[in-house]
């Protein structure tokens, strides 16, 4: 460890890798509400947060396991499943009277096309004004697993059934993933009228 006087120890968040200050002032100077996601290994998490006294407050949440409610038969760890869950953060957060946000990704890597910006264009097209680059956000295809259908349908049963052991068990076949993630999509809009 550094030594001297003029040696300044940095705050425990920023030694612990968890906290980027010098983003968050940058966040703070702006005085808007943010709209922080989160990926875990299992889930995906979406919150409106604005700044409070006593720390963030959270406004509008959304997580990957609320879709299992509107008949989500895949995982919550998925690129169809972050878009889902952005939408509807999305549909929450107008329904809140909540129109804008900024988007607040953390420490984490900023990489075209992720589960991040998944969430991103899921809130979007919920109908949230984020300033973004279209660049960036994942193609319509791959949101809604045309790649895992195409690449089931060159299969054979016995491979299908052990690549595809997961989405089996749970009752849903490779080639309905798209026909299903529409479904869903459906009855979010249905139920956040």
């Amino acid at each position: 460890m550094a030594r001297g006087a003029t040696y300044k120890v940095q705050f425990k968040r920023r030694r612990e890798g968890k906290t980027n200050y010098n983003k968050r002032y940058k966040l703070v100077d702006l005085d808007k509400t943010r709209m922080v996601v989160r990926i875990t290994s299992n889930h995906t998490i979406t919150q409106l947060l604005k700044i409070g006294e006593n720390g963030d407050e959270t406004l509008v949440s959304a997580t990957s396991k609320e879709l299992k409610n509107y008949g989500w038969l895949g995982n919550g760890k998925n690129t169809s499943a972050a878009y889902l869950t952005g939408y509807l953060f999305g549909k929450k957060a107008l329904n809140e009277g909540y129109d804008e946000t900024i988007l607040d990704i953390g420490l984490q890597h900023s990489i075209r096309g992720t589960k991040i910006y998944a969430t991103l264009k899921g809130a979007v097209d919920a109908g949230l004004y984020i300033p973004h680059n279209d660049s960036i956000l994942p193609d319509d295809s791959r949101i809604r697993g045309e790649h895992i259908a195409q690449y089931a349908e060159s299969m054979d049963d016995e491979e299908k059934n052990a690549k595809f052991a997961n989405y089996i068990r749970c009752g849903l076949s490779p080639e309905e993933i798209p026909d299903h993630f529409d479904s869903v999509k459906n009855k979010i809009d249905e139920a956040t009228q």
